[in-house]
């Protein structure tokens, strides 16, 4: 009786999967356009720059061991009409050299404000309550195209005891600064007057890139060409700008096609299957062997007046247990997604126990998927 109410759970299971299966590929979902593309050139840019973060509660470079911070703070007083250089015993820690980074938004205008990165170079203990002194972040190409300025919040904790202990809560030496740089220099880039635009597509595949050109050249003939698995390639029709052009693809849908893959976490024990998955005619077993060796120590007494030592002598215990009632779950070919995960449910596996299996039916040859370690 127990192992046909089994059986009927396990065939319910199975039923129950390849219902959810039909139901969802009866209705497939599709995306936006501007959701599984990207506009060639439109993207941020990355800047970078070198400034001095002032303010610190003591907490800042030590200028011995920092010459770069020593240097930096001699010539940002002398373009203030300050002369340092001859100055001895000049050793302040209030005072942390620093890089700033931040990202600068396609289309950016001149005067709007993007935030901004601030992080230790020398052997500064925290930067929180620092003021960064002005800074220009520079582009790829050397130009500057924002100046930082602003206090730098860490969002860390710390606290100290007399006795040395310590405790911290996040990472001090490092911060934001929100809305901390002013976009100075605008980046070339004439959307309207463009005669053709390239998409690339954020997944490779030829049916999508083939889908996403079709779908385009019936609202738009003759305005689409999917050169690669990657590119797509726009021109204007007559009469319309790029900008407004784009607008109107962007919102229309595709039904992307995504490959068969199966993506393994072994460290958290993760496993995640696409739709595609499929299998060939295979039997899987799955069952755990468990031996346990328990230790008892006793002690060992001498007989009176025989000059003996009182010793402690182990004492194992080995035992083995293997799990019974697993028995060959056998899967059809052409099974699906949800006809797998209904078996290997039903052999009461775990997501560990999962890998393994997947991993040996991949081996065998038998998982008609790519599998991916991460």
């Amino acid at each position: 009786m127990f192992v046909r109410s089994r059986f009927l759970r396990w065939m319910a299971a199975m039923a129950a999967g390849l219902v959810a299966v039909t139901a969802s590929s009866s209705c497939l979902a599709a995306s936006r356009i501007k959701d599984i593309v990207q506009f060639e050139g439109v993207r941020e840019n990355k800047l970078v720059g070198y400034g001095l973060v002032v303010g610190l509660a003591g907490t800042g470079d030590s200028l011995m061991n920092n010459p770069m911070t020593l240097q930096s703070m001699e010539s940002m007083l002398e373009r203030l009409g300050v002369n340092t250089r001859a100055a001895t015993g000049f050793m302040t820690k209030n005072v942390a050299a620093v890089m700033v980074t931040a990202s600068l938004p396609a289309f950016s205008a001149a005067g709007s404000g993007i935030d901004v990165s601030v992080s230790a170079m020398g052997d500064a203990k925290s930067l929180q309550g620092g003021t960064l002194l002005v800074t220009p972040l520079l582009g790829a190409d050397g130009e500057a195209y924002a100046v930082a300025q602003g206090t730098v919040e860490t969002g860390s904790v710390s606290a100290s005891g007399a006795s040395g202990s310590s405790i911290s809560r996040g990472v001090p030496t490092a911060g934001r600064i929100a809305n901390g740089a002013s976009v100075e220099r605008e980046v070339g880039f004439q959307l309207a007057k463009m005669e053709q635009l390239r998409l690339s597509l954020r997944n490779p595949d030829f049916t999508t890139a083939r889908r996403i050109a079709d779908v385009i050249n019936a609202a738009y003939p003759g305005t689409a060409v999917a050169e690669n698995p990657t590119i797509v390639t726009l021109r204007a029709p007559d009469g319309r700008d790029m900008v407004s052009f784009v607008t109107a693809v962007e919102d229309l849908e595709v039904e992307p096609e995504a490959p068969a893959k199966v993506i393994i976490d072994e460290v958290a024990g993760v496993v995640v299957m696409g739709d595609h998955v499929r299998l060939s005619t295979v039997a899987i077993a799955q069952g755990n062997l468990t031996i346990s060796v328990e230790e008892t120590p006793q002690v060992s007494q001498p007989n009176p007046f025989s000059q003996g030592q009182t010793t402690v002598t182990p004492k194992s215990n080995v035992s083995v247990d293997e799990e019974k009632g697993k028995q060959l779950l056998v899967v059809r070919e052409g099974a699906t997604l949800a006809s797998l995960v209904a078996g290997l449910n039903a052999l009461g596996v775990t997501p560990r126990d999962m890998i393994s299996i997947l991993q040996a039916i991949k081996a065998a040859g038998a998982l008609q998927a790519d599998i991916e370690v991460m």
